[in-house]
């Protein structure tokens, strides 16, 4: 009866010391959200520190930054412009989406107070940050928030439109910028004011200020759409980037043509403009130069065309038989080739025949034999 009595007692005292070790990693993947630790929470330039995460998506490329202006609550204020990026470090999530990875340790572009900022390159996105203080940096206190209003982004961003036929003519691309934001504050926002930035290849962005239309209430979303537009013949490969109070909140890769039609147009105008100067030159050569005057003999000057001599057929006149009759003046006569006279002309009645004699004609004597 005792040996029952103990069993239970063995499995409530194991269950004890188990639960504080279960309880946080029961937690931590009920919570599904990333997290970062660091081996030191202060460093000095030069040194490094060793980053390690768990809770991430497995398989995944991660990018570690140091950032200043930044606390874990409000994100990186200044977005990626706050980071020091030529510094940062590329890992990769093992198979259960943990990583450790050493990070080298700089001064970023803004005061502290300062965070490593993790985030997620490809895929769904997802960050983490974790406090940390860069020894000999300048502190200052973070930019006050305007309104208690704060606006995330809760969809991918896209292009809508397409381009026309002028654009092939090196006419500016426009396209316009939809998104979904979420008010995440206490405040309504109303009338916010977003910044569009373009940038091409690695330069960097040129912002434009635009403003919306309307107030979104807390917990409330909307879908905002903004007109982007590049410089007339811009082609290749750009990215439209979206900031609202100093944060970045989304970026969106545009692949622009090249304007065909620009290019054609200038081998045209390369063709038709040199023959059209041609051909002006030639007619004021014509017109400036001196004309010799004509000889009538035709032997001085010449000519300015080429000309065939004129051909005459001269038939000689033929005056008519005293044997013939005379000829009716409306009676067309076929008049006799110039080799034959009318005299030897084997057609006329001069002759008495009009063909040459045959043996059977009976005005041929016959020629009879001795009999």
């Amino acid at each position: 009866m005792r040996g029952k009595l103990r069993i239970p007692a063995l499995v409530a005292v194991l269950a004890l010391v188990l639960a504080p070790l279960v309880g946080p990693v029961s937690a931590a993947s009920a919570a599904g959200k990333p997290s970062v630790k660091l081996s030191k929470s202060q460093a000095g330039t030069g040194g490094s520190i060793t980053v390690t995460g768990s809770g991430w998506r497995p398989k995944t490329l991660l990018m570690m930054l140091i950032c200043g202006q930044s606390v874990p609550s409000r994100g990186v204020v200044g977005g990626t412009n706050s980071c020091a990026n030529s510094d940062g470090r590329a890992v990769t999530t093992d198979a259960k989406g943990n990583f450790s990875k050493q990070l080298p340790v700089t001064e970023p572009p803004k005061p502290c107070p300062c965070v490593v900022h993790v985030a997620t390159v490809t895929g769904e996105k997802a960050d983490a940050d974790a406090i940390f203080m860069v020894a000999g940096h300048s502190v200052e206190p973070l930019p006050k928030e305007e309104s208690g209003g704060r606006l995330s982004v809760l969809t991918d961003t896209r292009l809508d439109g397409s381009s026309g036929l002028l654009t092939w003519f090196g006419s500016p691309p426009s396209r316009t910028l939809v998104f979904t934001v979420g008010n995440v504050g206490t405040a309504p926002v109303k009338n916010p004011v977003f910044q569009v930035g373009t940038s091409h290849g690695v330069f960097a962005p040129q912002w434009e200020e635009q403003q919306w239309r309307g107030t979104i209430a807390p917990g409330r979303k909307a879908q905002i759409k903004l007109p982007v537009e590049l410089s007339a013949g811009a082609h290749g490969d750009y990215t439209v980037s979206l900031k609202y109070g100093g944060k970045v909140l989304a970026e969106q890769p545009w692949g622009v043509g090249r304007p065909w039609g620009v290019t054609l147009f200038w081998i045209l105008l390369c063709v038709v403009v040199p023959g059209a100067v041609f051909r002006i030159g030639m007619a004021v050569v014509d017109r400036v130069r001196p004309h010799r005057p004509h000889r009538p003999n035709g032997r001085g000057g010449r000519h300015r065309g080429f000309r065939l001599p004129e051909l005459t057929v001269r038939i000689p006149k033929l005056s008519p038989s005293p044997a013939s009759p005379p000829v009716s003046p409306k009676t067309s006569t076929t008049p006799s080739l110039p080799w034959f006279t009318p005299d030897s002309d084997p057609g006329t009645v001069a002759n008495g025949q009009l063909s040459a004699p045959q043996e059977n004609s009976p005005t041929t004597p016959t020629r009879k034999g001795n009999t």
